[in-house]
């Protein structure tokens, strides 16, 4: 069999697509960028329908096979559903839709923060949609319970709105989180794992409140994870790109958008736009970061 290597090439340049019901999951692309700083980059923010934690699961599933179909469009190689609530109800249809296309889902990162405490008692901090969701609960069942370690969930529903409007150190949800960290030490709680994509937006918030109240708690995300496994499975299908410069890469323990070397600019496209979602972009990212507006 001969194989077209312009075919393979075209493969290879295809852009890389992200979704998520707003930017939240753009700290999955922070990480991306970070290990695959050579790939092209769309993103697809739901932000009409922001936030989905909340919707049925029936809405969400709709809602995500529609992002999923817009990204597939665009000639996307591999997809990553950033959003926790959209991969609980939705992942399997999505892959079941589209069997050629590799798809990449989130589910909170539980396992590692299980084999990690050393109390025994972890908490797991996400939408309501992703704590009832089977993603979730399967890694408590088969996991956690057998492990010992207890699994206490956390939801506020107003954690995703507050990262939206730039995270206001003064708003109400602040000093309920700040709160809520101290009952989580109380607890014997020793590891925080973030479920919900907009929260490594404040992850040095949390830490910052941590070593201020000198509290014995790790904070976890699943960004880092993700990355990896679709630089695997980019590397399995000979599909990431070619002109790999590997001496870019450095390895990424937390989300600081100073240091992400991103070569490439990032296609976003939203389905509600604003001045104030392009400013709070800019300042999640950083003014380095070279943004492509998309409109149809």
């Amino acid at each position: 069999m001969v194989i077209d290597a312009a075919s393979i090439d075209d493969a290879q340049r295809a852009p890389i697509g992200l979704f998520d019901s707003g930017i939240g999951g753009l700290s999955v692309y922070l990480h991306l960028a970070q290990q695959l700083p050579n790939e092209r980059y769309i993103y697809y923010a739901d932000t009409l329908n922001v936030p989905y934690g909340n919707r049925e699961s029936d809405d969400i599933e709709s809602l995500t096979l529609k992002a999923v179909e817009w990204l597939h469009k665009q000639g996307c190689k591999l997809i990553v559903i950033a959003c926790n609530s959209a991969s609980a109800y939705a992942l399997d249809t999505a892959r079941r839709s589209y069997p050629n296309m590799p798809i990449v889902g989130l589910v909170p990162a539980l396992k590692p923060a299980i084999l990690a405490s050393n109390s025994g008692h972890v908490a797991v901090l996400a939408t309501k949609a992703t704590l009832n969701g089977r993603l979730l609960n399967d890694v408590i069942t088969n996991f956690a319970n057998p492990n010992g370690t207890v699994v206490t969930k956390y939801f506020d529903p107003q954690l995703v709105p507050w990262v939206e409007a730039g995270m206001p150190l003064q708003d109400e949800t602040a000093q309920r989180l700040r709160q809520q960290i101290q009952v989580f030490a109380n607890e014997g709680i020793d590891h925080l794992v973030l479920g919900c994509t907009h929260y490594p937006f404040f992850k040095s918030f949390l830490l910052d409140e941590i070593a201020q109240q000198q509290l014995a708690i790790q904070v976890v995300d699943s960004g880092q994870a993700i990355a990896e496994r679709v630089k695997q499975l980019l590397s399995e299908s000979k599909l990431a790109t070619a002109f790999l410069d590997k001496t870019s890469i450095r390895n990424l323990n937390t989300i600081d958008r100073t240091n992400v070397d991103i070569r490439q600019p990032l296609t976003f496209h939203a389905t509600k736009y604003s001045d104030r979602l392009s400013a709070l972009i800019e300042r999640l990212l950083g003014q380095e970061t070279i943004l492509q507006y998309y409109s149809e």
